[in-house]
């Protein structure tokens, strides 16, 4: 009888187990596609922690094809060459796939790391995909104080603003914000949206301190990772297989209430040609299919800020 739950009163933002629940707005997206489906592409290449980089003192050892960590007293160049593979070749094949198919996609870019492969920096410039800050380097935020996150945002934003040729209008972290990212985000004012969470299939808004910020949310179910993480997989075909489910599970879903699909790629994994492979059956068959809206999260985004009081919601 005595014993008690509560959540703690301290700085971040409060738990919401709940989202939609049983009431899931209907959709209408454009066309009146069934799926809105988010490419996101992860540019992170070239701003990892190195041994080689003044001030970090260990080399970066997450997200790579080795399943070996270096003592940090040592610089680990076979680390560092799986990330300049994603940088010199995977990038590129992955441009030639994405382009020859005409989809938008979303570049979830470290600034440091268009800074250093501009060439990338003037695809971006060139073409229809949205350059989506991943932060100044591929850092863990909740690391900085708060002052040090500001600082950092302010660089990262300058910073794509001169490389890629306009500001980034939404944030991702890497893995995870700290307490204090979105409302540094909400502070800046020039941010449309953030994707620093996993727990929903559709937008939705958040109240900061009164002002309502929209989310849309990410996923690492769909997403490349699964290649070089112990709880993952290693042959191509299971990648596709994963995609293809969760995009025909959405899809039928999308009869009636439509849905978004996230789909996270990195240079230096989905960048293999045996990957890559996969990746391009998985686009093959999405457009086969049809009834669906490939869009950045950007597109995805204005979309809902115009029309989400248009979606009716169907309650018992």
């Amino acid at each position: 009888m005595g014993i008690k739950f509560e959540e703690a009163d301290g700085p971040g933002p409060k738990r919401d187990l709940v989202g939609y629940g049983r009431h899931v707005p209907k959709v209408t997206w454009p066309n009146g596609a069934r799926i809105a489906v988010s490419v996101v592409l992860n540019w992170e290449e070239g701003s990892e922690v190195g041994k080689n980089v003044v001030g970090d003192g260990r080399s970066e050892a997450a997200l790579t094809e080795i399943p070996y960590v270096m003592d940090a007293q040592y610089r680990d160049l076979a680390s560092e060459s799986v990330y300049e593979y994603g940088s010199r070749a995977g990038v590129w094949r992955i441009q030639r796939l994405i382009d020859s198919y005409g989809i938008p996609i979303t570049f979830f870019g470290a600034a440091i790391s268009w800074e250093r492969n501009p060439e990338v920096a003037a695809w971006v410039r060139e073409s229809h995909h949205e350059p989506c800050s991943h932060g100044w380097r591929w850092e863990e935020p909740w690391l900085l104080s708060r002052e040090e996150e500001q600082e950092h945002m302010a660089e990262a934003i300058a910073s794509i603003e001169r490389t890629c040729g306009e500001r980034p209008r939404g944030w991702y972290c890497r893995y995870g914000p700290s307490i204090h990212t979105r409302e540094l985000l909400v502070e800046d004012g020039g941010f449309t949206y953030d994707s620093d969470v996993y727990n929903d299939d559709l937008p939705y808004y958040v109240d900061v301190k009164g002002t309502p910020h929209l989310i849309v949310p990410y996923s690492f179910t769909y997403n490349d990772a699964k290649f070089v993480l112990p709880q993952g997989y290693s042959d191509p075909t299971s990648f596709f297989d994963t995609l293809k489910r969760g995009f025909d599970y959405l899809w039928d879903e999308g009869a009636t209430h439509p849905r978004m699909m996230s789909i996270g790629l990195h240079c230096r994994i989905v960048g293999q040609a045996g990957r890559t492979s996969a990746l391009r059956d998985f686009l093959e068959y999405a457009h086969e299919k049809g009834d669906v809206w490939f869009a950045t999260r950007l597109q995805i985004a204005e979309w809902w800020h115009e029309h989400h009081h248009e979606f009716p919601v169907e309650r018992p």
